[in-house]
């Protein structure tokens, strides 16, 4: 048994209620109920689906963002119509909750090395509203991008297919709305394909700046770039893993909060990270036997994805992506060179692998827009020197919140291991527990089980009065 000494007291019986927790009620996202309706969403993830529109969009001969807008069975313009009347399919399953547009604007040359001439792009946005009036305004988003690319990014009549860059993660979301559309859900979710990815994330930069500019609350955005190839250029064959890219210190922090944030270790505590660590709890819940690796940098070395302009605007996201890659089969013209054939063809890529991946995403998005919102303003406080640890937070406020739970872990270990509901106080003393040596978080609980993702305290200083002048 582990024990504390506190105030000269081994307080055994503390650490036997409260230390001595299994790691798997810290890694469990819900209390299981009759009523879930999560396993259901999962169970019709339909690998067919996907694999049907992965290759109606390489049907389309190229994406690129510089191609046809106008042609209607060639190029990006008919792979935006083809994706806008699919999406308008499933909102017709919706009940009236999702809504389907075009977000059009006109990109001038200048910003974008990769746009020479002004270029209209187009994103895809489908929109389910969230049921929950105190709820609506938090937004989720899911994201793949249709544009696709040959071995020179600026060739616009080239063959370009696109299949795993990025059909795949398109097929993914798509197949995410279509499953999840029928179903309520307290808060927003936000369906989308980007344009643009391959010419500098131009369509997603766009949503991230206009979302930031009216004030959206995004509380976690996933992109799926590159989901759909198992076999990697390195021979490795990996059918039961995916990758997930978050970054630890936010982008967009400040030089105040960086230093905050490294006086006490909190380099592995970003909201995105604990968003990594909520979709790798969530697929153990609901795809058993399916990995998550948690990669612990922001994107891979010389790639970027449609994740970082959101992470540039201060909202919480990742970004998934198969385990290995060949490159013989990403942003190369389709040829036989050496016997090798180069290009991004559908038959590299494996439709019962991204229905896994699919899972994965909607089972967390799922989880995340059921889940009361995660506590604000959560604070350590350090005014006294103790073994114990005080945490405060603001109130959640949400008719379907039930109680917040403390979580920690060890500073080295990778996801939370222990856990303690403690009702709905919005302070807690952590006894016998050493803010020196655990990392901690709070999160919420909703009626249902439901969990949001941990919110991790920073340093509140209570400064004492000054003392009064004579």
């Amino acid at each position: 048994m582990i024990t504390h000494r506190t105030a000269g007291v081994l307080t055994s019986a503390i650490a036997a209620a409260v230390i001595a927790i299994p790691m798997h009620a810290a890694n469990a996202t819900k209390s299981p109920t009759a009523g879930d309706p999560i396993p259901q969403i999962v169970r019709q993830i339909d690998s067919k689906n996907i694999e049907r529109t992965i290759r109606t969009l390489v049907s389309f001969g190229t994406r690129s963002t510089l191609s046809s807008q106008d042609d209607p069975k060639r190029g990006i313009g008919a792979a935006r119509d083809w994706l806008y009347s699919q999406f308008q399919k499933i909102a017709a399953t919706s009940g009236g909750r999702m809504t389907v547009e075009l977000q059009s604007f006109d990109q001038e040359p200048g910003r974008y090395a990769r746009i020479a001439t002004a270029t209209k792009i187009t994103n895809v946005v489908a929109t389910l509203h969230g049921s929950d009036p105190d709820s609506e305004k938090r937004v989720y988003v899911i994201s793949g991008h249709y544009d696709s690319m040959c071995t020179n990014v600026v060739d616009a009549q080239c063959d370009a297919p696109g299949a795993d860059d990025d059909a795949s993660g398109v097929a993914t979301v798509l197949e995410a709305a279509r499953v999840m559309a029928p179903h309520r859900f307290p808060a927003t979710i936000v369906f989308m394909a980007v344009a643009g990815e391959e010419q500098g994330l131009v369509g997603s930069t766009y949503y991230a700046e206009q979302a930031k500019k009216n004030g959206m609350d995004i509380d976690a955005m996933f992109t799926n770039d590159i989901v759909g190839n198992t076999l990697g250029g390195n021979g490795v064959r990996d059918r039961k893993t995916i990758r997930v890219f978050s970054e630890g210190v936010p982008s967009n922090e400040t030089p105040e909060e960086a230093r905050v944030r490294r006086s006490v270790g909190g380099e592995n505590d970003s909201v995105s990270r604990q968003l990594a660590r909520y979709i790798v709890q969530v697929a153990h819940e609901y795809v058993p036997g399916f990995r998550v690796w948690m990669i612990n940098r922001r994107d891979r070395y010389l790639r970027g994805g449609d994740h970082i302009p959101f992470l540039e605007q201060g909202y919480p996201a990742v970004r998934f992506t198969e385990p290995n890659e060949d490159y013989h089969h990403q942003h190369q013209n389709v040829r036989v060179e050496g016997g090798v054939q180069y290009g991004d063809l559908p038959q590299f890529t494996d439709g019962p692998y991204i229905a896994r991946v699919a899972r994965v995403n909607t089972a967390a998005l799922a989880s995340l827009a059921l889940a009361p919102a995660r506590p604000r303003e959560a604070r350590v406080i350090t005014t006294r020197l103790t073994n114990d640890t005080d945490l405060q937070w603001a109130p959640n406020s949400e008719p379907y919140f039930d109680h917040y739970e403390i979580v920690w872990r060890d500073t080295t270990a990778p996801t939370w291991t222990h856990s303690k509901a403690i009702g709905k106080e919005t302070k807690y003393t952590a006894p016998g527990l050493s803010k020196d040596n655990y990392i901690f978080g709070v999160r919420s609980v909703g009626r249902d089980g439901h969990k949001s993702p941990a919110s991790f305290p920073t340093p509140l200083l209570r400064r004492r009065p000054a003392p009064k002048q004579p």
